[in-house]
């Protein structure tokens, strides 16, 4: 099911209107999961970061064993001419696809130079400044590499997402506050997260189980060249319980405080304002 609307999607060498098929029952990723994606966003006529997003979807077919087929530059070009279709005021998710078509002997491992491509674009709005969350602790953890494919923004990783989404909403909180194998604060179950206490600024640090996204390495350049202090270190739930501030970072939305942990109430900080007056200035001055 799309989330968005008005798509546009690019399969074969051409874009298509609407959310056009792409894969087929017996297709690789269709049967064994072997997809990646990554999602860039266009909004006020900006892309932020797309040239990123290209280029790590494409080390994420890599780590899955699959063979990229577009370079990051032909990739930025389709893009661009594929958002042609929106206005410049509409707000898109952009979302570049691969997923393996054959297998090899084993049928499990996919075949080299055998991968489906894609882009999808939908229109979503992008959060209200106004936007918060509330998170709950969850008793599903964030893998390792050694057991999954946590070096790539893969498809097959988002059950174990969906477990911990579902935990939370049961709970009554917004989102889940993930710990990873060995017990400390990962990220949340859709965004990287952040807390401040005071005056600085803290994040976990990065340690191969979970992504440390592209929007959480521009906060943090956009933090310290203000003169903030970021530290990227361990970190546990009391760290977050203790906080001054605390907020999540991701594409979809870009920055999100959030206003409880449990039983624990914040106020919505001047960092996490500060954090999203600076990436919007930082966008539209590399628009």
């Amino acid at each position: 099911m799309a989330v968005g609307k008005n798509i546009r999607t690019y399969f074969e060498g051409q874009w298509h209107e609407g959310d056009a098929p792409i894969m087929r029952a017996a297709d690789h990723g269709a049967w064994l999961g072997s997809s990646v994606f990554d999602g860039a966003r266009y909004f006020d006529g900006m892309a932020p970061d797309l040239d990123a997003h290209c280029a790590r979807v494409n080390r994420s077919a890599e780590a899955l064993m699959l063979t990229p087929t577009v370079t990051t530059e032909q990739m930025v070009e389709l893009i661009q001419e594929g958002l042609q279709g929106y206005a410049p005021d509409t707000a898109v998710y952009i979302r570049p696809m691969y997923w393996g078509i054959d297998g090899d002997r084993t049928a499990i491992i996919p075949q080299e130079n055998s991968t489906g491509f894609a882009i999808c674009l939908e229109e979503i709005p992008m959060a209200s400044e106004s936007t918060s969350a509330t998170l709950a602790t969850t008793r599903f953890r964030r893998p390792v590499l050694e057991s999954a494919v946590v070096n790539a923004k893969a498809g097959c990783l988002y059950p174990n997402n969906a477990r911990m989404l579902r935990e939370a909403h049961s709970k009554g909180f917004a989102n889940a506050l993930v710990a990873d194998a060995m017990g400390h604060v990962a990220e949340t179950a859709t965004a990287n997260i952040f807390m401040v206490r005071d005056g600085e600024v803290f994040t976990p640090i990065p340690n191969g189980t979970f992504l440390a996204g592209i929007t959480r390495a521009r906060h943090i350049r956009n933090l310290r060249a203000d003169g903030m202090t970021v530290h990227e270190t361990v970190l546990s739930f009391e760290d977050f319980h203790n906080a001054d501030e605390v907020f999540m970072t991701g594409n979809m939305t870009k920055i999100t405080p959030v206003t409880a942990l449990e039983d624990t109430q914040y106020q919505v900080g001047p960092v996490a304002r500060r954090a999203r007056e600076m990436y919007w200035d930082w966008a539209a001055s590399h628009r």
